[in-house]
């Protein structure tokens, strides 16, 4: 996979822009609770900006990127957040830290145009026996910045401020931009596909496509139900540290490691599978395994056997996304990648919010283990509705 100069040359710009956004996210984190005396309405405006474009601009982005030139869409975005970045910092130097906001809204919208271009370009380079090994590799990235991005971001804010972690962010998105300009260039597409239709009529024929197709229609149930599991648990483990292990909060912080330690594990482990297991078999044992993780992690008051399922959980998440995308890109034609995507990634992640408005309301209401036990059922769901699936290949000039 590594030989082929289009995951490589991908895989390297992702690797900058994660670092630039982990130092942005905490950066911005730490100096907004700073400035505001850990003002819980600012602190939550962060999510709100980071998170409010997925459900705005992720179909409109996708759209866009099955009209536009992948490679060229991938370079503007990068350097588009550059720029958005660097007039941030001079109105921030200047004195307005609300500006910091808008920082995020801008590269978070501009995510939503450059990440399925990337798909895209996977779809055209990529032969599809491999597909499955290069989303393990995307998630393995991603599993490794969730482990020392933190780390990183708090460190250049702490030692350098705000406005040095600002320009190392436009700095690194500008060197992703010069990496992907290595890539040969996008070919002239045909006057067919330029006169293709409307942006109203290629958005209605994403949704349209969608829906026609049973295996995509399972995925997107799928995506409810463990997004909305997700939703559920994801505020309440500060809770499982206090209520069920008797721990101070700071104890959290060792199960979010080996949880995404675990993580790094299990992508990397997918990486050398990839080719001998069928996509649905490892989304199914996935949330399978999550089922009685999420389970047994609501029930435990003994800390061996939390951080011992948390671990478990994490080294089988990876199987989710990676089997979610790599169903996504070998069901869907290469003219529709961005705007399946855009379809299907708001279902999850609206769900998964959802989730998290209602979480603290169920907690009071039921209890910490019924919150649980009810995102095990969802995650049970998922499996069941995937066990159903039957997967075929549909290539790019279908």
């Amino acid at each position: 996979m590594w030989s082929n100069r289009y995951v490589r040359t991908i895989i390297l710009s992702r690797v900058l822009l994660q670092l630039g956004v982990w130092v942005r996210n905490f950066a911005i984190l730490l100096y907004v609770t700073d400035v505001t005396g850990d003002d819980p309405l600012y602190v939550s405006l962060i999510s709100v900006a980071e998170f409010a474009p997925i459900f705005l601009f992720a179909i409109i982005g996708g759209t866009f990127a099955d009209r536009w030139k992948p490679r060229r869409t991938m370079i503007a975005s990068d350097w588009l957040s550059s720029v958005s970045i660097f007039v941030v910092l001079i109105v921030v130097a200047n004195g307005s830290w609300h500006a910091l906001f808008f920082a995020t809204l801008a590269s978070s919208i501009l995510s939503q145009f450059s990440q399925p271009s990337a798909m895209k370009l996977f779809k055209q380079h990529v032969p599809e026996e491999q597909l499955q090994g290069v989303m393990a590799m995307f998630q393995t990235l991603m599993a490794f910045f969730m482990v020392i991005g933190p780390i990183v971001g708090a460190f250049v804010y702490s030692q350098y401020g705000i406005e040095v972690s600002l320009a190392s962010m436009g700095i690194l998105f500008i060197g992703s931009g010069i990496i992907l300009m290595t890539l040969p260039r996008d070919p002239e597409k045909k006057e067919a596909s330029k006169a293709a239709g409307s942006f109203m009529r290629q958005m209605s024929e994403g949704f349209g496509y969608v829906y026609s197709s049973p295996v995509l229609r399972k995925l997107g149930g799928t995506f409810v139900a463990a997004g909305l599991a997700v939703g559920l648990i994801q505020p309440l483990l500060l809770f499982v540290t206090i209520e069920n292990l008797g721990q101070d909060k700071s104890f959290l912080q060792w199960l979010l490691m080996s949880n995404g330690a675990a993580m790094l594990i299990g992508g990397a482990v997918v990486m050398g599978i990839a080719k001998k297991v069928k996509p649905q078999m490892l989304l199914a044992i996935g949330l399978l395994v999550s089922t009685v993780g999420t389970f047994g992690i609501g029930w435990s008051t003994s800390i061996p056997v939390t951080i011992g399922l948390q671990a478990l959980n994490g080294l089988c998440y990876p199987l989710i996304p990676i089997g979610i995308n790599t169903i996504l890109m070998r069901n869907t034609p290469g003219e529709f990648i961005g705007r399946v995507g855009g379809v299907l990634t708001p279902m999850f992640m609206g769900m998964m919010v959802v989730g998290m408005t209602a979480s603290g309301v169920l907690k009071e209401s039921l209890s910490l283990f019924a919150v649980y036990s009810l995102a095990s059922v969802l995650f049970l769901t998922g499996a069941i509705l995937i066990g159903k699936l039957r997967t075929g290949s549909v290539n790019a000039t279908n």
